[in-house]
């Protein structure tokens, strides 16, 4: 006797991709991102794949007369992806300092971090290697600590990052793209 579908498990890390707000979206599994838009950018090599988090806070909604709560009310909800960049590059420190410039010159490259209220917001996106899933996340600003550590022999430096979702607009914060198979 079956005891689950193992058609619906999840394996491997996928691709993460990135995109300026507003930028089309993907509405199947098939279309290339670049073929929705040119602006969809791969973000290349993490260290460890990504996490897709997802919390809500709640109240419970108590009464003198019962000792178990009568409601509980969702009083906020945080989303947000982690990753760590593992491709040390002007464009990866832009996209985890949320802005700032980029200057090439005579065999170099200058990269400044945005001034305070000059950051900028994303889209980002990430792809199961296998084709089956999509997920869009349409407002992310990176809010955690972007460390880099430098160390001996073959370990890499990586630079970290945790993308808050924020509600866009006209539209919800995220969506998952799914085969039909997984709408069980």
């Amino acid at each position: 006797m079956a005891r689950g579908n193992p058609a619906n498990l999840a394996l491997g890390p996928g691709s993460l991709y990135i995109a300026v707000l507003g930028t089309p979206e993907p509405a199947d599994l098939s279309t290339p991102w670049a073929t929705v838009s040119a602006n969809w950018l791969q973000l290349g090599y993490t260290d460890e794949g990504s996490t897709f988090n997802y919390s809500v806070d709640s109240e419970n909604v108590e009464v003198a007369e019962e000792l178990d709560p009568v409601a509980v009310a969702l009083t906020s909800r945080e989303l947000s992806l982690a990753f760590a960049l593992a491709e040390i590059t002007a464009k990866n420190l832009q996209r985890a300092l949320n802005g700032g410039t980029i200057v090439s010159g005579a065999g170099t490259v200058i990269f400044e971090p945005p001034d305070l209220g000059e950051e900028v917001r994303v889209m980002l996106g990430w792809e199961s290697e296998d084709h089956t899933e999509r997920w869009v996340y349409r407002k992310c600003l990176q809010v955690g600590n972007m460390e880099m550590s430098r160390a001996k022999g073959a370990a890499k430096a990586t630079i970290s990052c945790e993308f808050r979702l924020e509600r866009p607009a006209a539209a919800k914060s995220f969506k998952a793209i799914m085969t039909t198979a997984r709408a069980a």
